[in-house]
């Protein structure tokens, strides 16, 4: 139920002067704000939709779809009182996965979940962690050498290092 004119972000339909019925329009744009707009989905990945879907549920459609979903690769999918009906994603776009807690965002090209992109994190107003430092050597040579000391000290840099705080 496309019109001519539809929004340049989501594909919403817009209404047209004089156009008739005009409720149907309306409420074609308020179903696809109901799933795109603080988007939970109950799955990801699937192709298929699932065999008894309840109204305002929510599935990010799997690259190959069949069925109901085919054409719909990438797509949040949400089930309504009149049917299937799809957000095509876009760069940026955002979901919560409901059975894992995470966040998934479209990247332009593929759905992420449980990535977190961040220039630095904070927490209560102070950096936690910023920009990856430069490598630490581990401690070598030296006149007086303690070997349990240098094996923590190896330990925390290998950790630092796994963990992209410092680079190898």
């Amino acid at each position: 139920m496309m019109t001519q004119e539809d929004s340049p972000r989501l594909a919403l339909p817009m209404l047209a002067p004089g156009q008739a019925q005009k409720e149907m329009w309306h409420n074609e744009a308020l179903a696809l704000l109901d799933i795109a707009v603080q988007a939970t989905v109950d799955g990801m990945d699937s192709d298929g939709p699932p065999p008894a879907p309840q109204a305002g549920r929510c599935w990010i459609v799997g690259n190959a779809p069949t069925g109901d979903w085919a054409g719909h690769a990438g797509a949040i999918a949400g089930w309504t009182a009149g049917g299937w009906r799809f957000v095509a994603p876009r760069a940026g776009l955002r979901a919560w996965h409901a059975p894992s807690g995470q966040e998934a965002v479209y990247d332009g090209t593929v759905w992420r979940r449980g990535e977190v992109k961040a220039a630095r994190v904070l927490i209560d107003g102070r950096q936690v962690i910023g920009a990856q430092a430069a490598a630490i050597m581990a401690p070598i040579g030296g006149g007086t050498i303690d070997a349990e000391l240098r094996t923590c000290v190896e330990t925390i840099l290998k950790a630092m290092r796994s963990h992209g705080f410092i680079a190898s």
